[in-house]
């Protein structure tokens, strides 16, 4: 309890001093939350760092019970369709492929913009010499493979004829390419800070830095259908504090990175920092989330990974409403 309290007032002092607390008053007048758990998932990225940093911002919102679930990133958009949890940040590629399956989610904001990077080994120069080449992935139909698959055939290679695709099975593709197995794979924090670190292999596309995927979301914020209908005002509540929680990890990197550590989401903290200090948290103010999944929809449909159309991706899968609420309230 005392490490708790610490905490506690610890990032409700970072809060205030960031400009993000707000008044007991104004929690008040928006109802009683119907539920006061909620479950995020925790997986190997840290660039999904709000959802980890977001526990006493949560705590002011009148959630008592935060828990984190341990999976791997792909599973996510499953386990929010059958209330496994109840929200989570993920790849917005993934969420259009499994909103396209049907899966009952609902995509309520951007959270941030870019986080992976596409690594090399010779003789690869540019994103067109990875056709014909072994490109690593954890699965078929995976996030990774989505989002490779659009960056190839944006520049003409066709991911399902030019590409050898190497899933990864119980290794990780990070270490194929270290072992020098396969040609490519995407990076995310804080495999990219490793690599680089290490001088392994060269990146031809950084997502932060590279158009047209540094003009989009990378990372949004996805609710379980059930949770988003039946709890709004919890909802609201969970998106409000994620996206304070991404102002915190833009405006107190130093803070947030700490606390990464320490809550056992990153291992070493100059790599949570460097993550921190390289991807731009605070563009949610900024870009357009329903244009992200548009985006990603078009793209994956014209490489054939989806059937729906952009139109029907955004009316089944997505809610805005609390996003607008949020933005009014902060004034972004």
């Amino acid at each position: 309890m005392t490490q708790t309290r610490r905490q506690f007032l610890s990032t409700l002092s970072l809060a205030g001093g960031a400009g993000l607390a707000r008044p007991r008053r104004a929690r008040a007048a928006e109802g009683v939350l119907e539920a006061t758990s909620v479950r995020l998932p925790k997986t190997p990225s840290i660039c999904v760092a709000p959802q980890y940093v977001v526990g006493e911002l949560l705590r002011a919102e009148g959630f008592t019970d935060i828990r984190h679930v341990p999976m791997p990133s792909g599973a996510i958009a499953e386990a929010l369709a059958r209330g496994a949890i109840d929200f989570g940040l993920n790849f917005a590629s993934t969420l259009v492929a499994a909103i396209a399956r049907g899966a009952a989610i609902k995509v309520l904001a951007g959270v941030h913009v870019g986080c992976f990077e596409l690594f090399v080994h010779d003789p690869i120069r540019r994103i067109s010499d990875i056709a014909g080449r072994k490109v690593g992935i954890f699965d078929i139909g995976g996030a990774e493979q989505l989002f490779l698959s659009v960056i190839a055939a944006n520049v003409g290679v066709d991911p399902t004829r030019d590409i050898r695709w190497v899933p990864s099975g119980p290794v990780r593709p990070k270490q194929l390419f270290i072992d020098g197995r396969i040609d490519a794979f995407l990076g995310f924090p804080p495999e990219s800070q490793e690599l680089r670190a290490r001088h392994i292999g060269r990146v031809v596309v950084n997502s932060t830095l590279d158009r047209p995927w540094s003009q989009y979301f990378c990372c949004m914020l996805a609710g379980s259908a059930d949770f988003v209908e039946n709890r709004p005002v919890a909802t609201k509540g969970v998106v409000r504090a994620i996206l304070k929680a991404a102002d915190l990890c833009a405006s107190r990197p130093e803070s947030a990175a700490r606390r990464l550590v320490d809550g056992g989401f990153a291992p070493r903290y100059d790599y949570a920092l460097q993550t921190l200090d390289e991807v731009p948290y605070e563009k949610w103010r900024e870009y357009d989330a329903e244009d992200t999944m548009r985006f990603y929809a078009l793209r994956l449909h014209e490489v054939g990974f989806i059937k729906s159309t952009p139109q029907q991706i955004i009316a089944e899968g997505t809610d805005w409403r609390f996003l607008d609420e949020v933005k009014r309230e902060l004034k972004a």
